[in-house]
């Protein structure tokens, strides 16, 4: 196991926990909510009902929970809000934690990057053409 000093695990914790939205939920094995905390609303995840089903309550979710024995990862999924997120899911002896983190600043970085590169290859086409005349 890695051995990470205090500072830097607090550090981290504080970074996440403030600077990207972090929302999660505790869904068990039945597929019932059981308990949930931090920013939700931001994902356009409110009115949650315990004891009550969670694809129900939070769509996105659907055909994803239960989980078998493996965590699962979904990079940069936008919400019907406009957010994006990273969403952890893994499972415990509780039952399955859905993780939320914001990834909005992510996408939009990607995206630039992407229209850089869309950008530059159009310049190269250009150039090309205009060599071989």
């Amino acid at each position: 196991m890695l051995d990470v000093p205090t500072p830097v695990i607090a550090y981290l914790l504080t970074f996440i926990l403030e600077g990207r939205s972090f929302a999660y939920l505790l869904v068990n094995k039945d597929g019932c909510l059981s308990a949930w905390g931090g920013k939700l609303a931001i994902y356009g995840v409110t009115n949650l009902k315990p004891g009550e089903n969670i694809t129900e309550q939070v769509f996105f979710l659907e055909g994803m929970l239960p989980l078998d024995d493996f965590p699962l990862f979904l990079p940069r999924m936008k919400t019907e809000y406009g957010v994006c997120a990273d969403v952890h899911l893994f499972p415990s002896e509780e039952g399955d934690w859905v993780l939320l983190l914001d990834a909005t600043w992510d996408e939009k970085h990607c995206a630039l990057i992407q229209q850089q590169a869309n950008e530059f290859s159009l310049l190269q086409e250009k150039l090309i053409k205009i060599l071989n005349q």
